[in-house]
């Protein structure tokens, strides 16, 4: 399966700057479904985050996925890659 990668940054309450790859299949071109994904991502933090928009998020590459990518994109739609100041 080929995904598209967003490369995305978003605030922190306490003002450093998360950053995370949200990958969904190549098809999936929508940057509001993209956007609402992350969203949903962000809700599982236990910490508040700024907004989430194009500035925040913009396709970087598409490339091949993984086996564990394939399987959470079949269960949730997207995967998500951990970068920095995600905890």
């Amino acid at each position: 399966m080929k995904v598209a990668v967003w490369d995305t940054y978003v605030e922190k309450e306490d003002g450093n700057i998360m950053h995370f790859d949200i990958l969904v299949p190549d098809n999936i071109t929508n940057e509001q479904t993209i956007f609402n994904l992350g969203k949903s991502y962000l809700k599982t933090k236990s910490f508040k985050t700024g907004q989430l928009t194009s500035n925040e998020c913009r396709l970087c590459h598409i490339e091949q996925a993984t086996e564990e990518i394939v399987l959470s994109i079949e269960k949730k739609g997207y995967y998500i890659i951990e970068m920095e100041n995600c905890n």
